[in-house]
């Protein structure tokens, strides 16, 4: 009788499922799943990576787009509302422009007009705008020398408002910043703002430029001065908090949405952000990574992913594994599932074998 409980019990737990807080690895990426049409299955390599690098981004909004820094002036162009004295040195017995007795007619005060011109006598409309200084003076002395030939001139200029930048949120002291230099950045605007606010964590740059928006993590742009691009008026600057994030699943220490804490994350990281694997419950040739890419992304040939749906697998207990696990990147809205070990709950089902066992033994005893 004993035997024929025991027997019957094992076979009623053999017919339903353990309980347990996440998938086996065979049950996503088993025989049947390999063969489907709709979903795509790969494994994290070296080789691997090297293909994924030509890969596009996982969705049209992923990736970073940033302005070229630009060359700054090496004389600053002269811009509307500058105010130009010119002074003409004009040695002709007959002079067109200075009184007798007099060598040097002084023009002060005129101002660039919004069209970037200014007016001279005996010369018309100059446009002058957008000239270093050296530029302009030469292009008024070429025009005057067409009239009096001897002519020498000097030019001087006082800056005028260079327009303004605005720096809308995520610093201390957001508002608009007068630049009168052209190679203010944007690490010299967040400066004149007070930095950014310590209540943002990871914080990303938003620069909005007419009808373009750029976005740049802070950290890339104080790690390399290439990213420190010049400004330009009318520039609009937000500094925000990052809104990326991966989720943790399955026989993780932690099943959360983890924010990113840096401007990027590799498999490797992610594992210590959900700390790490369940020990006795985890399987760690099973790290599953499942990603969506855009309609756009996919590709027949190995410039990209065959499918929209992709499964990227991760053995830990091999070396490539490991060092190809701290080389893939973790991309925004992937979740990170950490498999179950088909053992793990072997103790499990012996401890309840053990009691069934005895509950048997009494009933027979009975």
């Amino acid at each position: 009788m004993r035997f024929v409980l025991t027997a019957f019990l094992m076979l009623a737990l053999a017919s339903c499922g353990l309980p347990r807080g996440g998938a086996l690895q065979s049950e996503i990426i088993g025989n049947e799943a390999e063969t489907r049409s709709d979903i795509a299955i790969y494994r994290v390599s070296r080789e691997m990576l090297g293909t994924m690098s030509r890969w596009p981004a996982p969705d049209a909004n992923s990736g970073y787009k940033w302005p070229a820094r630009g060359r700054p002036a090496a004389d600053k162009p002269i811009r509307p509302f500058d105010t130009v004295d010119v002074v003409v040195w004009d040695s002709e017995e007959n002079s067109l422009l200075a009184s007798n007795g007099q060598n040097t007619v002084q023009m002060k005060n005129m101002q660039v007009s919004p069209a970037g011109t200014i007016f001279l006598p005996f010369v018309g409309t100059l446009h002058i705008a957008g000239l270093p200084h050296s530029a302009a003076r030469a292009r008024v002395q070429r025009k005057y020398e067409e009239v009096i030939p001897s002519a020498q001139v000097q030019l001087n200029v006082t800056q005028g408002t260079r327009g303004t930048i605005s720096m809308v949120s995520g610093v201390s002291r957001p508002g608009p910043i007068v630049v009168d230099d052209p190679n203010f950045t944007i690490l010299n605007a967040i400066s004149a703002a007070g930095g950014p606010s310590g209540q943002i964590e990871n914080p990303q740059l938003k620069l909005i430029r007419g009808d373009q928006t750029y976005r740049r993590p802070l950290q890339d742009v104080l790690a390399n001065p290439k990213y420190d691009a010049l400004l330009l008026p009318g520039d609009k600057i937000a500094v925000e908090p990052d809104e990326r994030y991966f989720r943790s699943l399955g026989a993780a220490s932690k099943e959360a949405i983890v924010p990113f804490s840096r401007s990027s994350i590799s498999a490797l990281d992610a594992m210590s952000l959900i700390g790490g694997l369940t020990d006795n419950r985890a399987n760690p040739k099973g790290i599953l990574v499942l990603r969506e890419y855009s309609p756009k992304a996919v590709r027949a040939d190995a410039s990209g992913p065959n499918n929209e749906r992709s499964v990227f697998v991760i053995d830990l207990t091999t070396a490539d594994g490991l060092f190809s696990a701290g080389k893939f990147q973790i991309h925004h809205e992937d979740t990170v599932l950490v498999t179950e070990s088909s053992v793990a709950s072997a103790p499990f089902l012996f401890g309840l074998i053990r009691q069934l066992a005895g509950t048997a033994s009494d009933l027979s005893d009975l």
